[in-house]
């Protein structure tokens, strides 16, 4: 049970950090301020993070918790082509609306000069694990190829969700990332359907 509580925690200051971060701008966002809103305690955060800096690799950290929310939904949709689009879809339109481009762009920016463990990379994430099943189940089908392995397909697919972030980052969020998305992704992974 105690490490239940430990996400529990670790999750409420992730939560209200990000949160912050979108509402007033990361830079105007105090340690304190984050303390407060989480509903947490001074040593609680410092045993998690080091300081504000260390809460820039936790976006993924949400981004799985919007996996998981997601993943209740999934049963109700017919195939594991439009399961993946739909991930995409609705992580896409998460971003659009939840997190700043500044935030994205930093995230992104932490993970290419990061010496340490790489977040978004962490096969370990429910990110990675719920992609698997889900390509795993369409091969399975014959919806799905089976002339690349799973985690080549599943590789693919986070490429493809990485370049459209890059590149909605670099344009300073000109258009529609999850709009556009609808149109680019399925045209970067129709070869991957039997």
């Amino acid at each position: 049970m105690k490490k239940k509580n430990n996400r529990n925690t670790k999750g409420r200051i992730i939560s209200a950090a990000w949160r912050l971060f979108y509402k007033q701008g990361y830079d105007d966002t105090t340690v304190e301020e984050i303390i407060e809103e989480s509903e947490t305690s001074r040593g609680s955060f410092y045993h998690y993070f080091e300081g504000k800096d260390a809460l820039l690799s936790s976006l993924s950290y949400l981004f799985d918790e919007k996996y998981e929310e997601l993943e209740e939904s999934l049963d109700d949709i017919k195939g594991s082509f439009e399961k993946l689009m739909f991930l995409n879809r609705e992580l896409f339109d998460y971003i659009e609306n939840n997190i700043s481009l500044d935030l994205l762009a930093r995230l992104y920016s932490s993970q290419l000069v990061t010496k340490g463990e790489k977040h978004l990379l962490d096969h370990n994430r429910v990110y990675y694990k719920l992609l698997r099943r889900i390509v795993s189940e369409g091969q399975q089908s014959g919806e799905l190829t089976r002339d690349v392995t799973v985690n080549e397909i599943v590789k693919t697919y986070a490429l493809c969700e990485r370049a459209l972030l890059y590149d909605w980052c670099i344009c300073d969020g000109e258009y529609s990332l999850k709009s556009y998305a609808e149109k680019q992704m399925p045209m970067f992974l129709w070869k991957l359907k039997n």
